[in-house]
């Protein structure tokens, strides 16, 4: 946070920790839980602040899987990855596929248009809840 020039303080700089450190999409309330396993005084304003600051400065990308809760995942620069999103649970699993990147130029390409960015999410029935 330092490197960005955003003002520093003890429990901003633990709540950065956390989530640099964290693997996933997380809610304000993961992360809050998370933090507050290391100190009790960290207040959901404070990660929701926090949040949004690694957010506005690039380091965290922000999404929204059709559930109504926004998660955070690290913005890592110059990696890319597509999303499942169970329906049922919630579950989200990160995937690759240079064929669908490839479709997706191709597609692009093929309407004129130069793709800068895009965000591929499908949402389906995990195994785990289709088998009960």
């Amino acid at each position: 946070m330092d490197r960005e020039g955003l003002r520093s303080t003890a429990q901003r700089r633990l709540v950065s920790d956390v989530f640099f450190k964290s693997v996933g999409h997380l809610s304000i309330e993961d992360m809050l839980e998370k933090v507050r396993a290391i100190d009790q005084g960290v207040g959901y304003a404070t990660v929701y602040r926090t949040l949004k600051l690694l957010k506005d400065s690039g380091l965290a990308f922000e999404r929204h899987f059709g559930d109504g809760v926004s998660r955070y995942e690290v913005a890592d620069e110059g990696e890319h990855h597509d999303h499942l999103i169970c329906q049922t649970c919630s579950k989200i699993v990160e995937f690759e596929d240079d064929e669908i990147e490839r479709l997706q130029e191709a597609l692009a390409r093929s309407h004129g248009f130069e793709l800068r960015r895009h965000k591929h999410e499908l949402y389906g029935i995990c195994a785990d809840c289709r088998a009960k």
